[in-house]
This record gives C-alpha cells, sequence and structure tokens, in this order.
C-alpha cells in the first residue's frame, strides 16, 4: 500500500471517529451541545486540528446529514428488497408498507441523526446541494416505486405520484414527530406510532388502489 493510500485510510478512519462522536452528543445533549471543541476533547487532540478533516461545524453538520439519509436509504431498500424476493404475489400494502415503516424505525433508532435529518435546528445553517442529495434519493425511491407499482396494475393508472409520495411522507413525518415529542427513546414497535401509522397508511393507499 502507498504512503498516499494509508494517509487516506488515516484521514477516513479519523473523520469516522469525529462523526461518531458527534452522533453521540447529538443522542445526549442536541444540537446544542455539539462543538468541535468537545468533539476534539473527546479524540484527544487540539480544536484546530479537526479542521483538517471538517471545514467547519456547518461542514461537520453536513457530513451527518448525508450520512444519515444514505443509511436510511440502505435500510428502506434492504426492506423493500425482502419483500420482493416473495414475487408477483407480493402484496401491494404489505410490500409498500415494509419500505415505509423500515424508514420510521430507523429514524427513531436515530433520534439524535433525525434533529439534522428532518429539522432545522440550527438557524444558520441548510445543508450544501451535496449533503441534500441523500435525502432525495430516498424519495426519488419511494417516487420509482410507486412509477413501477402503477406500471404493474397494482395503483391506479390516473394517480398523480407525487402527490401520493407526498403524502405517504407526511404521514410518516407526522407520526415520527409525535414519538419523538411524546415518547423520546421509544422503539417503533413499543410505542403508539405502528398504530397510529398503519390506520393513516391504509386510509391513504385505498384511495389510490384500481377498483375491483
Amino acid at each position: 500500500m502507498s504512503v498516499t493510500s494509508r494517509r487516506r485510510q488515516r484521514h477516513e478512519a479519523t473523520l469516522d471517529e469525529i462523526v461518531d462522536h458527534a452522533v453521540a452528543i447529538l443522542s445526549t445533549e442536541g444540537v446544542a451541545g455539539l462543538s468541535l471543541g468537545e468533539i476534539a476533547r473527546r479524540l484527544g487532540m487540539r480544536t484546530q486540528s479537526l479542521y483538517t478533516y471538517v471545514d467547519s461545524k456547518a461542514a461537520l453538520f453536513d457530513e451527518l446529514f448525508r450520512r444519515g439519509w444514505e443509511k436510511n436509504f440502505e435500510a428502506i431498500d434492504a426492506a423493500m428488497a425482502a419483500e420482493r424476493a416473495l414475487g408477483p404475489d407480493t402484496d401491494t400494502g404489505a410490500y409498500m408498507l415494509a419500505g415505509l415503516e423500515a424508514n420510521i424505525r430507523w429514524i427513531l433508532d436515530h433520534p439524535g441523526l433525525a434533529q439534522l435529518m428532518l429539522f432545522r435546528p440550527v438557524p444558520t445553517w441548510e445543508p450544501t446541494a451535496e449533503a441534500y442529495a441523500a435525502s432525495v434519493r430516498v424519495f426519488s425511491l419511494l417516487n420509482d416505486e410507486l412509477a413501477t407499482l402503477r406500471q404493474q396494475g397494482r395503483l391506479r393508472t390516473d394517480i398523480p405520484l407525487d402527490e401520493m409520495a407526498q403524502g405517504l411522507a407526511n404521514i410518516g413525518a407526522g407520526v415520527i414527530s409525535r414519538q419523538l415529542g411524546n415518547n423520546p427513546g421509544v422503539r417503533y414497535d413499543d410505542g403508539t406510532a405502528p398504530r397510529e401509522f398503519r390506520a393513516l397508511f391504509r386510509a391513504l393507499l385505498a384511495t389510490y388502489l384500481p377498483e375491483e
């Protein structure tokens, strides 16, 4: 391995440590408790040394935002792939619900990152276009799946896909907000969120299913 490759590996490993400490702080102290100084202290280095890995606190927020949505995408995609493997007899509602609930579960399991991913806790920060692309990818996955289901005749052919996607996203976001606000630390299956979300999901889905 070349010297350049080893340096790159060390750089990436240290950046991973920075992110891990940032997530830990977000999870226990919130955005207000996150500082580069505290991360440097936990790493045993000077604060100035952190700027070798992140240009600013805003850049760290971007990295957390991007990584959060990338991991969220992986969870959703894996859940839908497992349901898809059942073949053509896969129930439309069960198939969609698998991905949507995977999204909610992941968010509730990572409340620290959720602060940055779903809300705007720092008035002076918003994700860069590069970081925001990771969240767009998740929404694009939903739109693509809905388009496939419509093409297969599992949804009405006249439905506006973006309207349905926005409706599903709004239901999910509402349930997540209520769970994080009213039952912080409670996992998805242990709270009231599953019952609320599944009822809302079934009601919305019924308006887009083809008539028998």
